[in-house]
């Protein structure tokens, strides 16, 4: 019985092999018809030159504790830290001005980390040193300047966890 339903499959396939193939180019055509849209290019292309010669050894960068792993693992420290630091203020019923400034440096720390690790991700060193030196100081005058409107926020007013919990009850 298997060696007729496989025969009768085969022949089903053979029969239809011309009409699927058919079928893929036009169906190729209705896709290429659809992305007419030419590629633009945001950077110009590297130019193609070679440093050195075949003989010579690939660069190694010095090693550095702050960079890879390191940098990573406080990254996700950071971040698993804003958990709880999130919940116990209004979990405990307190409000403490220790807990909230606590609060606002890490959530300051993780923000000015996360922007950082995009423009070493987008902007690379090589082609463009200019630029991303320029925003990595934009991003330090910007963590310094909501730094200082957090301070300012955390001791002349009601702190970032009452403000929560009176936007909440509103």
């Amino acid at each position: 019985m298997a060696s007729i339903a496989r025969s009768s499959l085969l022949r089903q396939l053979a029969s239809a092999r011309p009409t699927l193939q058919t079928g893929l180019v036009a169906n190729a055509a209705r896709a290429a018809a659809f992305h007419t849209t030419a590629r633009k290019n945001l950077l110009a292309p590297l130019p193609q030159t070679i440093q050195g010669t075949v003989n010579d050894a690939a660069p190694v960068p010095e090693t550095s504790p702050s960079h890879g792993s390191y940098h990573w693992t406080f990254d996700r420290l950071v971040a698993a830290s804003l958990i709880p630091l999130t919940v116990a203020p209004f979990a405990a019923g307190s409000l403490n001005p220790a807990m909230d400034a606590i609060l606002c440096a890490t959530i300051l720390i993780h923000s000015h980390t996360g922007f950082q690790n995009i423009i070493v991700d987008y902007i690379p060193q090589k082609r463009l040193p200019g630029v991303r030196k320029l925003f990595i100081w934009g991003l330090n005058a910007a963590t310094a300047v909501v730094g200082l409107a957090l301070y300012e926020f955390e001791t002349t007013d009601v702190g970032i966890t009452e403000t929560i919990k009176r936007v909440w009850a509103a």
